[in-house]
């Protein structure tokens, strides 16, 4: 049975060639963090998260595209008190997205600056270290 104070997402590091790197704000919400979301409990998290960047982004990937990186825990960014487990894949792609469903704005960020936004703890401990360090 899994812990009701945690939740189980699968979430893209995604880069452009010219280095940035796309950020989400969910609707209502001052905290920007990796487009993706929750996964079903019948989906594996590339299935998830090809599903959660079409309903968000309108981006259409097969889990092909992604290349998983790892899983990483961090405190969740928006829900009190609970823990987010998330496997992270790496994409790069210079398609034009859009905010959609529960995304209020996404964002290319130059990943040097990013600091200075309000980062959700999994994007500031972990994402954004991966993709200033370049690992595949």
């Amino acid at each position: 049975m899994q812990n009701p104070r945690t939740i189980y997402i699968a979430a893209a590091a995604l880069t452009r060639r010219d280095g940035a790197m796309l950020l989400v704000r969910k609707r209502g919400t001052s905290t920007f963090m990796q487009p993706g979301g929750k996964i079903e409990p019948h989906e594996e998290a590339d299935q998830a998260l090809c599903r959660e960047l079409s309903e968000e982004l309108g981006l259409s990937i097969l889990p092909s595209d992604a290349r998983y990186v790892g899983r990483f825990t961090a405190q969740a960014a928006n829900e009190t008190d609970h823990v987010v487990i998330a496997e992270i894949f790496r994409l790069e792609s210079d398609v034009i997205v859009e905010a959609a469903a529960e995304i209020e704005e996404a964002r290319w960020v130059d990943p040097a600056t990013a600091a200075t936004l309000d980062l959700a703890p999994l994007t500031r401990d972990h994402v954004l270290p991966l993709i200033r360090n370049r690992t595949p």
